[in-house]
């Protein structure tokens, strides 16, 4: 299950995985999502905070994973993973050579400086 949020001030998705990731979670993120993008064109941000990579429920769920980030990179300016897990210096080295996102880790102690950063555009 994930929780997410919208924030249309800042145009910034805010993700919490709660459980391991499901394949209707990505079907939900984009239902909130796509309709923003269509009519404003970008996202500044997304936020991806969670203590710990929960993983993923199944195959297809990652699947749909890798297809809701190949269908929404280019659209979305940068990425904050806030987070303590490991997985999120991974992620943002490795993530870096398939999206066009910026991408940067945060401890998941420093939510509102991952928002101040995408909040900051260069």
């Amino acid at each position: 299950m994930i929780e997410h949020t919208l924030d249309t001030v800042h145009a910034i998705l805010y993700v919490r995985p709660k459980t391991s990731l499901e394949e209707n979670d990505f079907e939900q993120l984009a239902e909130t999502v796509d309709p923003y993008i269509e009519k404003n064109g970008n996202l500044a941000g997304l936020i991806i905070q969670n203590p710990t990579f929960p993983g993923w429920k199944s195959l297809g769920a990652m699947v749909q994973h890798f297809n809701f980030v190949q269908d929404h990179h280019k659209k979305i300016k940068k990425v904050g993973l806030v987070t303590d897990s490991s997985i999120g210096d991974v992620a943002e080295h490795l993530a870096s050579h398939f999206v066009s996102a910026e991408i940067k880790h945060f401890p998941a102690s420093e939510l509102e400086a991952a928002k101040q950063w995408v909040i900051n555009s260069d």
